[in-house]
């Protein structure tokens, strides 16, 4: 049987106010945009602009910044404090909301059909680099490390971490404040760790390959039939 999670007895520090650009095959950290701070992001001020069709929303002051490589489906939506990192996809029926505070998701990172992203005035949320972020999962101010997996159908609640490299088993729900540590698996309702088990250290490796393709050709390719 799994053991228990390990829950903290307060949130767990964030880097506030940065996200992660990707040089080559390196990451650096640039101070992300908020509302009223800053002026517009460097590849809009450079002349990019948002692909037509796309389903951007500011909210007040607040606008999504979304890097130029990154793909967003016609049939998701984006609101507000929302950082979308070099590369990133996310795919028909998602929804971030960055109403109450801000969403960050770092670079190569797939947020995929019907996952609900969302925060909180006390937390935001922050999702990495490399993370896959699977079919119909709600993440809820919440802290996904580097490379890990947040599978079908889980839950990960306000104040929770989970570690790079770890997985989050379909279905599972990680509780507030719970922490699942890296490169380890969590399953279950509520989620706990399974003893004895490690993540290999590759395992993000074709999720996260596959979506940055699936992102090029959709960008290149899809068309919406009319008649």
């Amino acid at each position: 049987m799994p053991g228990t999670l390990i829950m903290t007895r307060e949130l767990l520090p964030v880097r506030r106010g940065f996200h992660t650009e990707v040089s080559g095959h390196s990451t650096r950290l640039r101070r992300a945009r908020f509302p009223g701070v800053g002026g517009p992001p460097a590849w809009r001020s450079a002349g990019a602009s948002y692909p037509p069709g796309v389903p951007l929303y500011a909210l007040g002051d607040a606008e999504p910044d979304i890097h130029p490589t990154a793909y967003v489906h016609p049939d998701a939506v984006v609101i507000g404090n929302v950082t979308l990192g070099p590369e990133s996809t996310v795919w028909p029926t998602a929804v971030l909301r960055g109403d109450d505070g801000r969403i960050e998701v770092g670079a190569r990172s797939s947020i995929q059909d019907g996952s609900i992203i969302h925060t909180t005035l006390q937390q935001p949320t922050i999702i990495g680099d490399e993370v896959t972020v699977g079919h119909n999962v709600h993440i809820e101010a919440a802290t996904i490390g580097n490379r890990a997996l947040v599978s079908s159908g889980s839950v990960v609640l306000n104040g929770a971490t989970v570690g790079e490299g770890a997985v989050v088993a379909a279905g599972a729900v990680v509780s507030p404040k719970a922490d699942v540590p890296a490169y380890r698996m969590a399953l279950g309702v509520p989620a706990r760790v399974r003893d004895g088990y490690e993540v290999p250290a590759d395992r993000w490796r074709y999720a996260v390959e596959s979506y940055v393709d699936r992102g090029r050709r959709f960008a290149s390719q899809l068309r919406r039939l009319e008649g």
